[in-house]
This record gives structure tokens, C-alpha cells and sequence, in this order.
């Protein structure tokens, strides 16, 4: 009794370097993606950080009765968490600064909180820069 004779088949070499090609294609693609989202996931922390800054101002525009020209004095940025500098001018400008650091957000970035009063109501604006990290709202 012989036993026939079994053809094994594996994987070429050829077909196992288009695999690892393809998937380092991939690769390639995918981080420069995931870089720049993990950028904007930090500038929304940073936003998300000026609300005490935001509230000062506008708390000191209720007490004032509505006078913008003094809302934001005494109010000032310490360089906490995501945030690595800023200001906030008389008039209640909050300027907030990231930088390149891990801590920080990754990449030099600088967003504008603009207050804005209709019908005595105090709201909020924003834009920053570079565009490409902000979220929707401060483009």
C-alpha cells in the first residue's frame, strides 16, 4: 500500500512582499490622517479649556451692566494643560495659544475668541489658525 503523494502549497515569497507592500501603502496613508486628527481632537481640548476665560468675561459683562470697554481686565491666561500662553484684552479678546509639544496640542496653533454682543447678550465667535486643525465652527 503506497499512500499518494500530497502536494503542499504555501505562500510565495513574491505574494508575501505584495502583501507587506500593500500594507505599507496603507500605512502611509493612514498616518499623516491620523496625525492631523489627533491635532484637531487637542485644539477642540484647547477650546474646550478657554470656557473659564470666556466665563470671567462674560460674568464681568453682566456685572457691568453691559460695558464692554473694561470685561476682560483682570482676567488673565496661565499656561495650564493644553494651553501654552495667551491673552485677554480689555475688551474681553481671548487669545489662547497651543504649541508643538505632546503636552500641548502638537502644533503651533492660535485661536481668537471673539465676544460679540446682540441685544445685550454676549456670544462668542471664534477662528484660529492654521485653519486645517480648527474645528468646524472657528474656520
Amino acid at each position: 500500500m503506497s499512500h499518494p503523494s500530497r502536494i503542499q502549497r504555501a505562500f510565495t515569497l513574491v505574494e508575501l512582499m505584495i502583501v507587506v507592500a500593500i500594507i505599507g501603502v496603507l500605512a502611509a496613508l493612514a498616518l499623516p490622517s491620523y496625525q492631523s486628527y489627533t491635532v484637531r481632537a487637542k485644539v477642540a481640548e484647547l477650546i474646550l479649556a478657554s470656557s473659564s476665560y470666556t466665563h470671567s468675561v462674560t460674568e464681568k459683562f453682566q456685572e457691568n451692566t453691559g460695558a464692554t470697554a473694561s470685561m476682560g481686565v483682570g482676567v488673565t491666561i496661565a499656561a495650564l494643560g493644553k494651553i501654552r500662553g495667551g491673552s485677554v484684552t480689555d475688551a474681553g479678546l481671548v487669545t489662547l495659544v497651543g504649541d508643538a509639544s505632546s503636552v500641548s496640542v502638537g502644533a503651533p496653533v492660535t485661536v481668537t475668541l471673539t465676544p460679540e454682543i446682540a441685544g445685550g447678550t454676549l456670544t462668542w465667535s471664534c477662528v484660529g489658525t492654521p485653519a486645517q486643525y480648527m474645528p468646524a465652527n472657528c474656520r
